[in-house]
């Protein structure tokens, strides 16, 4: 299982990229709306470290290794609950993630079909199955924040959801500070949270109050 890749980007394409490591070279796929900002997540040498969902394409006689590439985690945790609903593969949901992964989500949270409609391949039908499969269950996805550089690996305890919160939200590009207040504000309203991920929709949720 291939989970992460460190290489020189060598060829871009519509839906997928060449990466070259230690000589060997990788075909990746790739989001459409990731891969629009790869030219500004690769390095002064033309390195990038993606993280990757690997899986076997099966064909007639033979199954074919696929990686998809995402930017962190998070992005790759939001593709593996997208494909589960039924009827959407690798394949599907790679198309669809034409749109940025903070609007998408929020799209589901909200209900908001007319725009998930409007992603590739995803139909009338297909968009009332992933709210109903999905809705409630994304709002930290919602939360993450386009800008041109990541973060290293936040430093976080994971027996105590606050930090593990913490530690997402730095993930997502929010200050520590910010991320911290926002947890402690979450918790305030709702001190009957037993997970991160609820705790993270709950300050989702604030969000969403707050820009109103």
């Amino acid at each position: 299982m291939i989970s992460r890749l460190r290489g020189v980007v060598r060829e871009l394409g519509e839906l997928q990229l060449m990466l070259e490591v230690n000589g060997i070279s990788y075909d990746v796929l790739m989001p459409s709306s990731l891969l629009r900002l790869l030219p500004e997540r690769v390095g002064p040498s033309g390195e990038i470290e993606l993280v990757t969902f690997h899986y076997q394409q099966l064909e007639v006689g033979r199954g074919i290794p696929v990686l998809i590439g995402f930017f962190n985690e998070i992005e790759r945790e939001f593709f593996t609950r997208f494909i589960s609903v039924a009827g959407i593969g690798p394949r599907a949901a790679l198309k669809a993630l034409a749109q940025p992964i903070s609007v998408i989500a929020q799209a589901i949270d909200e209900g908001d079909l007319t725009l998930l409609r409007s992603l590739p391949g995803i139909g009338e039908q297909r968009a009332k199955e992933i709210v109903a499969k999905l809705q409630g269950k994304v709002g930290k996805y919602a939360l993450i924040q386009a800008r041109e550089t990541l973060p290293g690996p936040p430093e976080a305890e994971q027996g105590a959801i606050e930090d593990e919160a913490v530690a997402v939200l730095v993930q997502l590009e929010y200050k520590k500070s910010e991320a911290k207040e926002m947890v402690r504000a979450a918790l305030q309203r709702n001190p009957k949270i037993k997970s991160s991920e609820e705790l993270l929709n709950e300050v989702y949720r604030q969000q969403r109050v707050a820009a109103v």
